[in-house]
């Protein structure tokens, strides 16, 4: 190493000798410093050392420039994918702008065709409607030409007739008066005749009665059969009519059913006929097990229905011994069950029953108190008894004197002095149920002949929640016409099952109990038959779905509604 630094020092101061004669102006010691110092490295010990380190430091940083080129390669790679992705975007969005002007382009031109199109069909219909004018403006033109010539024509005819008229007219004139003086002549003869003949028939009829007169009062027996005979001419009238009067009104009582009546269990022969396979099913029910409970399918409290029981009890026991019947008022909230235990008390007590309405009299005028009458009268010939239910009996039972008094007409006031006098005494035949929302309204002496009276009450939650499940059990799981669950029975032809709802939605029996039992305080103030309403509801809108199901949704709706109608109808009291 010494030697390197030697030569170079050497071709140094060769240079250095070769320099102008002017001066370079140059100093040697720093030259001489590092080679100084250079000599002191060479001689040092490490100086391999040092040189070898040397030597990787070159080694490094070409390797560090060797891997900057790369990078920068890279880089310039990168550089050109991400110019190429650039270039590659900006075509993409050309090509989506070329076709999106491309599609505008289409649309317009279909917009103009169609514009055209339109624009077209409107001149054609313009063309038409046009040539449709001028041929009905042309039609109207030769109508009214036609209709001037007609009646040109008819007024040519018109006068001709009249010409021919006249004239014919005219001519049986002069031909009248040339025959007049021989028609003359020949009716005074005619009359002349008449009266001739006329005058000897009355001589001849007045010559033959007067001798059949005078020769019938000569004759005793002749007078005794004419007089027998009229006399029973007369019996006879005057039986028929009296006799068919008594036989039509026992036909009515024994085969009809008085105007009054709106529903009956009492069957006539007429019914039999009418309905055959109604009273098969009545007759079958005789040889069957008797439903003795007054209270079936009737949901009550508790302490109204024991005392319900008891007046049933009573009215069997009263049957039973030929006891007289106990006259019975129930009134209350309209919709609690007065009709439904009425007829249920007639069926238990095996007795028939009959529904009057009181609105029915008032139309009936002059004839309501004959009917009244032909009412008991039929009422009297029921063998197993009969329970007479009066509903709205406040609409002709009403009070006769006070402030509604002239209110009333002669009429109803007749009818209800006749409904009275039949209801004056204790009666074996039948018993009277009346049924009033108003009871306050009802005559003094009507009231007079109730022996006992029952308060209906809305119901409370317990009942509420098993009349939801009576009803939801009737309209919906058991719906009427659609068939049951384990059916064997034969179905006729004639007969078509109703389609059966269902409730799978809702879920199970407990899921349908829970549901049920929410609505309980919802119904609060409800009636049975507004609960009953309700359930029908339940019934429709399974109906009217697609898919012939019930689902919460629809119940829910309908319970909303009913209870919005049920707030509006308290507020309207």
């Amino acid at each position: 190493m010494s030697g390197w630094f030697s030569r170079k020092k050497a071709g140094s101061s060769n240079e250095i000798s070769e320099a102008p004669s002017g001066g370079w102006n140059f100093d040697p010691t720093g030259f001489e410093k590092a080679a100084k110092a250079l000599k002191d490295i060479d001689a040092s010990p490490n100086a391999a050392a040092a040189l070898e380190i040397l030597q990787k430091q070159e080694e490094t940083q070409k390797l560090e420039h060797k891997r900057g080129i790369e990078e920068a390669k890279a880089h310039q790679m990168q550089a050109d994918s991400q110019r190429i992705k650039v270039a590659e975007e900006e075509r993409r969005k050309t090509m989506e702008q070329e076709a999106y002007q491309q599609q505008k382009s289409l649309q317009y031109s279909d917009q103009l065709k169609r514009k055209r199109s339109e624009e077209e069909r409107s001149a054609q219909s313009y063309m038409k409607d046009q040539e449709r004018m001028k041929n009905e403006e042309s039609s109207r033109k030769m109508e009214a030409e036609r209709r001037a010539t007609l009646a040109q024509e008819l007024e040519v005819r018109a006068k001709a007739a009249k010409d021919r008229a006249m004239a014919e007219a005219e001519g049986r004139i002069v031909q009248e008066r040339r025959n007049h003086d021989l028609k003359m002549k020949e009716l005074a003869a005619e009359g002349d005749q008449k009266l001739k003949t006329m005058l000897e028939s009355i001589k001849l009829v007045g010559t033959t009665v007067g001798e059949g007169i005078s020769s019938y009062f000569n004759d005793t027996d002749k007078m005794i059969k004419t007089v027998g005979t009229l006399t029973a001419i007369a019996v006879g009238i005057y039986t028929a009519k009296v006799g068919t009067g008594i036989m039509g009104r026992f036909v009515e009582s024994r085969l009809g059913k008085p105007v009054l009546v709106r529903e009956t269990s009492k069957r006539t022969i007429l019914d039999v006929v009418r309905e055959p396979m109604e009273s098969l099913k009545r007759v079958g029910a005789m040889f069957g097990s008797k439903d003795t409970n007054a209270l079936r399918g009737v949901v009550l409290e508790e302490g109204l229905a024991n005392r319900l029981q008891s007046v049933a009890r009573a009215t069997v026991n009263t049957k039973a011994n030929s006891a007289p019947y106990r006259h019975l008022l129930m009134y209350g909230h309209p919709g609690t069950g007065k009709t439904l235990f009425a007829k249920q008390l007639a069926k238990s007590c095996g007795m028939d029953y009959a529904i009057l309405t009181g609105g029915d009299i008032a139309p009936l005028g002059r004839e309501a108190v004959p009917e009244m009458h032909k009412l008991f009268d039929w009422s009297q010939h029921s063998k197993k008894g009969l329970l007479l239910f009066v509903d709205e009996a406040d609409a002709f039972l009403r009070k006769r004197g006070g402030e509604d008094a002239s209110e009333m007409s002669e009429d109803l006031r007749n009818s209800l002095n006749a409904f009275l006098y039949r209801t004056g005494e204790a009666s074996k035949d039948f018993m009277v149920v009346f049924a009033s929302n108003q009871p306050e309204q009802l005559d003094w002496a009507v009231q007079d002949r109730v022996d006992e009276m029952v308060e209906f009450h809305l119901p409370g939650p317990i009942q509420r929640k098993q009349m939801l499940e009576m009803y939801f059990n009737k309209y919906i799981t058991n719906a009427e016409g659609s068939k049951k669950e384990n059916d064997t029975s034969i179905q006729m032809p004639w007969k078509k099952f109703a389609r059966t709802i269902g409730v799978e939605d809702i879920g199970s029996k407990e899921d349908i109990d829970l549901k049920l039992d929410s609505y309980i305080d919802m119904t609060d103030g409800f009636s049975g038959r507004e609960i009953e309403k309700v359930a029908i509801a339940w019934q429709a809108s399974a109906y009217g779905s697609e898919i012939g199901d019930l689902t919460e949704e629809m119940m829910d709706d309908v319970i909303n509604a009913y209870s919005e109608q049920a707030k509006a109808k308290r507020e309207w009291r």
